[in-house]
């Protein structure tokens, strides 16, 4: 991939308004984002960022099936991006956690979650890629 003015490949941006646009497209449906952020982001941010919650009928134990996706949780650094259903409906939460301590929630609009959520990688990507840059420093003696 390419990288732009900012440092960050090209692909990067665009796959990140793509996970904004899915996530607005239909609030309805959680189905459609625990596929978009499983599969995305699942596989682009280190283990322990992402995690999904699942119910599992007997039906899905029996048949070796995972179960229906009932929330998600990002992590990245301090903010904690919780999706999931509550009654049927989705509930997008917003909180601050530091040591693994709640100091504050927020139930938010889908659409504003998926506006966080893409800042919050963004955010998350231009701190790692910094801490890396340090280290590269470092190592190099520079």
């Amino acid at each position: 991939m390419t990288q732009d003015s900012d440092g960050a490949q090209a692909g990067d941006s665009l796959s990140l308004e793509m996970v904004a646009a899915a996530l607005r497209a239909d609030s309805s449906d959680i189905a459609i984002y625990a596929s978009v952020l499983t599969q995305s982001l699942g596989e682009s941010l280190p283990p322990g960022c992402v995690s999904v919650e699942r119910s599992r009928s007997m039906a899905d134990r029996m048949q070796n099936r995972p179960g229906t996706v009932t929330r998600i949780v990002v992590r990245l650094g301090e903010k904690t991006l919780t999706l999931g259903t509550q009654r049927g409906a989705p509930v997008a939460e917003i909180c601050h956690e530091v040591r693994g301590i709640v100091l504050s929630r927020t139930t938010v609009p889908i659409a504003q979650w998926a506006a966080e959520l893409a800042a919050s990688l963004v955010s998350y990507a231009e701190q790692n890629a910094a801490a890396a840059d340090a280290l590269r420093r470092l190592v190099a003696g520079e």
